[in-house]
Order: C-alpha cells, then sequence, then structure tokens
C-alpha cells in the first residue's frame, strides 16, 4: 500500500445526462433520463434533477416513466459522448502515462508515476487543476477521489459527488470503511451481498470481525479472500493502462417476444454479421463464437464452439452461430438475443490461400447484391431519434423533441445560446431537415484552451478551495429542482432506433435573426402537442441496451 493519496479516480457527473443538458439549453435545470425508450428499454443515465423523483441508472425504461413522467427522454448519442471521452481522458494522460479507462466516463490514473503528485498537498491540487480544465475544456464536471488505491479512491469520488473532491489520508480506510455496507465494496452483488445478509453480515466492519474462514464457508474459496482483504483495506491493484479485449460481442434486447423460429435464425445471421464488423474494425479475430439467448421466462442461456483457428469470416460467424442456436430450445419465445467472439487474436487462420486470390468478402458481396437488384428498393421512412441533432436549411441547428404522425417536432438552439430556442413542427420527409453532427458543447479558443491545450498550468483562483481543504462541497442534488415538473408539459417520448442513421455533417447556414422568418405553408409555429400514449414512429423492432 502507498504511503501518498496518489492514485486519482474520476466519474463525470451523470454523463450522459450532463452533456445533453449543455448541449440543449431548454433542459438546463430539468429532469433528463437518457436509454432505450422501447417497452424493454433500461436507463442509461439520468440527471440529478432526475433522481429526485427516484431515477436512476439500470432501471427499466417503463418504471422511470412512471416516477418522473414528465422528464425529457432522450435517445443516447454515443458518438458525442465518445468525443467528449476522449478530450477528457486526453487531460488525465497529460497528468501520467499511467491511465486506466473504466468506460467512457471513469478512470484511474497513478500521479505519481506522472511526477503530478508525490504527497496529499499536491495531489489536491492536481486534483482541483483537473477539475477545473475538464469545465473549461468541455463544460462538463467530474468528480474526483485520491486516496493510496484504486478501491479507496474509487469510494471517494463517490463521496464527493456531484462536482467535488475528496482526499482519504492513508491510515484512515479502516475507520471510512467499518460502517459501510457491504454492498460498498467491489465485487459485491445483490447475489453475494444476501448471502452475508443471511449470515448476519451487513456492514464491512462485520466483515472484518467475522474473519476469513467464515466468509469462505459463506461465498466460497476465491470470493471469501478477497472480501476479507478489500475489509481490511488492503489493495494493491495496480493502476494499467491498457486492457486487453477480451471479447467482442453485439446483443439486442426486442419490445415483443420473437416466437418465429426463422425469424430468429434472421436475428443470429444479423447479429453475427455486426459482430464481425466490430471485429474488422478492432483488426481482430478470433476462435471461440458465443451465442447468448434469454428466453420469455428470463432464463439465459449461452452456448459456444471453438474453432481450429481464428476467424474474421462472416460466413464462418454465421455457420458457427446458426449450429449453437440448433441446441437451443425457442419454443416460447425471445426476449434478448446476441453474438459474440472470444480467444481474440490480431490475425486470422482462415483459408489465407483463398484470400490472397481475391476471395469476395461476404459481407461486401451482399451488400452489393442489395443494391444491385433489379427492383428499385422502396424508399426506407426517415426516422428521428429523439434528442438528436438536425440542421434545417432555414432554420439552422436544432435537436428532435419529438416525432410521430407524419411530424417531426424541433427546438431551435445551440449550447451557446443561454435560453431556451424556438420550437417548430415539419413534415418527416422536409427535405430542408436533416439529421446533423452534434456541435461542440465549449468553442475553442475559449479560455485560451484551443486545440487540446490544457491548463494544468495555471494557478488555481482564489474562490477555488485552499489545500488544507480535504473535502470539497459537493451541490445538492435536488437544488433547483423545484420547478423542474411545472415547465415541460408533455413528455418527450418518442423511441428512438438501435442504429440511428448516419448523421450529415452541419451545412454552413447562418443562424437567423430575432425577427422570424417567412414560414412555409407547412411548418407550424407552435409545437405539436403529443398524445400521453405516444410511441412514435421509431418504436419497433430491437432495442439494444445501452
Amino acid at each position: 500500500m502507498r504511503t501518498a493519496p496518489t492514485i486519482l479516480h474520476l466519474d463525470m457527473d451523470a454523463f450522459f445526462a450532463s452533456a445533453e443538458q449543455a448541449s440543449k439549453p431548454s433542459l438546463r435545470g430539468k429532469a433528463v433520463v437518457v436509454g432505450g425508450l422501447g417497452p424493454r428499454g433500461v436507463v442509461a443515465t439520468a440527471s440529478y434533477e432526475a433522481r429526485v423523483f427516484g431515477v436512476n441508472s439500470a432501471m427499466p425504461m417503463a418504471q422511470a416513466r412512471r416516477l418522473a413522467p414528465n422528464a425529457a427522454y432522450l435517445v443516447p448519442r454515443f458518438g458525442f459522448y465518445r468525443s467528449i471521452s476522449e478530450q477528457v481522458m486526453a487531460l488525465l494522460r497529460a497528468l501520467s502515462p499511467l491511465v486506466e479507462p473504466l468506460s467512457l466516463d471513469e478512470a484511474f490514473v497513478d500521479l505519481e508515476a506522472g511526477g503530478a503528485a508525490w504527497d496529499a498537498e499536491s495531489a489536491q491540487l492536481t486534483g482541483e487543476r483537473l477539475r477545473a480544465d475538464i469545465r473549461a475544456v468541455t463544460g462538463l464536471t467530474g468528480s474526483v477521489g485520491l486516496a493510496a488505491s484504486k478501491m479507496i479512491a474509487k469510494i471517494a469520488s463517490e463521496r464527493a459527488k456531484p462536482d467535488g473532491l475528496v482526499l482519504i489520508e492513508p491510515g484512515t480506510e479502516r475507520a471510512l470503511l467499518g460502517p459501510l455496507s457491504v454492498r460498498t465494496l467491489p465485487g459485491v452483488g445483490p447475489a453475494t451481498g444476501d448471502h452475508l445478509r443471511r449470515g448476519g453480515i451487513t456492514t464491512v466492519d462485520e466483515i472484518a470481525e467475522a474473519g476469513e474462514d467464515e466468509l469462505v464457508r459463506l461465498v466460497g474459496k476465491a470470493h471469501g479472500h478477497a472480501l476479507y482483504a478489500m475489509a481490511l483495506a488492503h489493495d494493491v491493484r495496480p493502476v494499467v493502462a491498457e486492457r486487453e479485449t477480451k471479447s467482442v460481442s453485439v446483443e439486442d434486447t426486442y419490445d415483443v417476444d420473437i416466437h418465429d423460429r426463422t425469424r430468429v435464425g434472421l436475428e443470429v445471421q444479423r447479429l453475427a454479421d455486426r459482430c464481425v464488423r466490430r471485429l474488422r474494425a478492432a483488426g481482430l479475430s478470433g476462435r471461440t463464437i458465443v451465442l447468448k439467448v434469454r428466453r420469455y421466462d428470463f432464463s439465459t442461456l449461452t452456448r459456444s464452439e471453438t474453432l481450429r483457428g481464428p476467424t474474421d469470416d462472416p460466413g464462418v460467424v454465421r455457420e458457427a452461430a446458426a449450429r449453437l442456436l440448433d441446441s437451443v430450445d425457442t419454443t416460447g419465445g425471445v426476449r434478448l438475443l446476441g453474438v459474440g467472439v472470444s480467444g481474440l487474436a490480431d490475425y486470422t487462420q482462415e483459408d489465407l490461400f483463398a484470400q490472397a486470390a481475391g476471395e469476395p468478402d461476404l459481407l461486401e458481396e451482399e451488400h452489393t447484391e442489395e443494391e444491385g437488384g433489379e427492383e428499385p428498393a422502396a424508399p426506407v421512412e426517415r426516422r428521428w431519434p429523439a434528442g438528436h441533432d438536425v440542421r434545417h436549411a432555414g432554420f439552422g441547428h436544432g435537436w428532435v423533441q419529438g416525432s410521430g404522425l407524419g411530424r417531426v417536432t424541433v427546438r431551435f438552439e445551440t449550447p451557446e445560446d443561454s435560453g431556451p430556442g424556438r420550437v417548430r413542427t415539419f413534415r418527416t420527409d422536409d427535405p430542408e431537415l436533416e439529421l446533423a453532427e452534434p456541435l461542440p458543447l465549449v468553442a475553442r479558443g475559449v479560455g485560451g484552451l484551443a486545440e487540446g491545450a490544457t491548463a494544468m498550468a495555471m494557478p488555481l483562483s482564489s474562490a477555488e478551495p485552499s489545500l488544507g481543504v480535504r473535502q470539497a462541497e459537493p451541490l445538492p442534488p435536488d437544488e433547483g429542482c423545484a420547478d423542474v415538473m411545472p415547465d415541460v408539459p408533455t413528455p418527450l417520448v418518442v423511441s428512438g432506433a438501435d442504429d440511428p442513421p448516419a448523421a450529415s455533417p452541419p451545412q454552413e447556414t447562418p443562424r437567423p435573426s430575432d425577427a422570424p422568418p417567412a414560414e412555409p405553408a407547412h411548418v407550424s409555429s407552435e409545437p405539436a402537442s403529443l398524445p400521453k400514449s405516444w410511441s412514435g414512429s421509431d418504436g419497433a423492432g430491437p432495442t439494444s441496451r445501452p
């Protein structure tokens, strides 16, 4: 264990929802829920205003709607979140070569390895400067935990939320952990927590008192040893800069159970192709094909087949997935399907001579056949996922507030606007309306932070905490929530697609002046009043769990 709190854990605050609020002035200070909007969708992130009503991550979206019916419900924009995450990770890598990302919005940093901190005072200073840099570069806030181990640093960042910093001095870890719930420890989920509770153990102190032998009896040898060590605050795991990818997989949850065996087979083939595309994008191949099936009664079956050598051939993966499906009974219906590839390698041994001879790619071949048919394909209905960016030739940049019944409602505003923008409704096939790329949350060059430059060398302002402060005062999570409900008269409940259409690059169209332009005959100047039972044009089909 280290003798200085030089391991930093960063966790962005309500990341997806905060990014949506920052990019949409009309949603700032309001309840926002991001996730799958189908009947079986799951909440990815809820803003702190939505959490006041009991909405939390991983909650079924139907339950979230009951708790906060007037919140704004938006389809995730993962490309947008990833671009912000890359900015944050660049700031972390400027501090140290040892950065261990856990997700888009969370990472560990070994400050000592980069010479950014060597004691409590320097660690506190670095943490505060990092928070200031994140706000300057992205416009968002992150919570920072500092400790001598990864486990305690993560617990510290949780205590710092939202928008705070907590430093745990080495030697005080046992006192911190003792009264906490056993669920605080990494790896203790509902099942393990249940086993411990039945054994009379509910706090970390009680884990330490029970002893290692009792824990092994309750939860097994490996888990028992690890739990006892964590209860004593023993955590010597290093910060690992690169994590080796162990598998590549895709899965879909369906709004309605699939009973038709032929349809199930077609879905498995489609998932196999998507999985291969991910493999190839990562420059990988794999030996073990895995099929995951969740049936109507929530029972989940996993089947796997190991090939003679690694492959990235879509035909091989399809055939293996189909063989695995043959061994699964889907009579009662299927609610989730998944296809994955593990045993990864950065090369393939499948028919190298045929590839050298120019054997056509099966994925490309299928694409060509679709395009080359004699019958022209029927026009695909344009889908407008709630929350996604659009651009109108006459009104500029906006975002989809809702759609359905041949209409799409758009609010025209940008991250730089100080207040809510105007709302207009168009036909879904309006030729002047198109999907657009998200706008940056912070304009380049603001505060001298142009093109990735950081403020790490800038002195802290007088408003920032002094070095003697160990815990920054967190913002109250319910601040500003009293008037959330009245300001949002109808919920935004349009369901989004699993794979939305590719966004077109934004055009250089000047923003409209304060005087409203002449309105086309088909445009309504008032927002559409969507019925409470609205499901939207994108509600059908599979919805991936975020």
